[in-house]
């Protein structure tokens, strides 16, 4: 008896070592691909970062692809949970105009590696695996959602088409933000976008 308990307890010590490692994995894919994009993230480079060998990769995922689709729907959730957290602590129907300061604030124009991956990595989505946008796409939906909860509307359908622009907005705002070599300019955009994104009926 006391032997079969001491083989359960070492495959479950066995597979909750394996689970914190593909933890890791997905944790330090998750900073690189925005750090560096998906064709500058290798699956050695990953694996070096984690303190892993390359040889050990295929015994956590199919395919890079298959790392990559977790990677940025791990990204995409920490962005999604940081506005929800913003939202949950403002003021009554100020949620929008702090999630949108955040957004377009100095420290996540600077944040590329732990900032919004689809600021982030944009460009680059519509050329990756079906699997990889498909991730994207749903955690892009999520954030749309969320925004659309915040509007004094929420639950008709302008709401939701106002989430989505201010979506695309604030996005596009942090890449041409980030793009432009004058940080005057950089600063004037995220102005510009501060005070004409917010969605007719939305807090000031």
């Amino acid at each position: 008896m006391m032997v079969i308990m001491r083989a359960k307890q070492n495959r479950s010590s066995v597979q909750e070592r394996k689970e914190a490692t593909h933890e890791r994995i997905v944790d330090v894919a998750a900073r690189a691909i925005r750090r560096s994009g998906y064709g500058g993230t290798g699956v050695a480079d990953i694996m070096k970062e984690a303190g892993l060998t390359h040889g050990g990769f295929y015994a956590h995922f199919a395919s890079r692809d298959a790392l990559l689709a977790e990677a940025g729907d791990r990204a995409g959730a920490e962005s999604v949970a940081l506005a929800a957290d913003i939202a949950a602590a403002a003021p009554a129907g100020e949620a929008l105009q702090h999630i949108m300061e955040v957004y377009l604030s100095d420290e996540h124009l600077g944040a590329i590696e732990t900032g919004c991956p689809i600021a982030a990595l944009g460009s680059e989505m519509p050329r990756q695996a079906p699997e990889v946008r498909h991730a994207a796409t749903s955690r892009i939906k999520e954030m749309i959602d969320l925004l659309a909860r915040q509007m004094p509307d929420w639950g008709e359908p302008e709401a939701h088409e106002r989430a989505m622009m201010l979506v695309c907005g604030l996005v596009g705002t942090i890449m041409i933000a980030r793009a432009v070599d004058d940080p005057k300019m950089s600063k004037a955009l995220r102005q510009a976008a501060m005070k004409r994104l917010i969605p007719a009926g939305g807090s000031t």
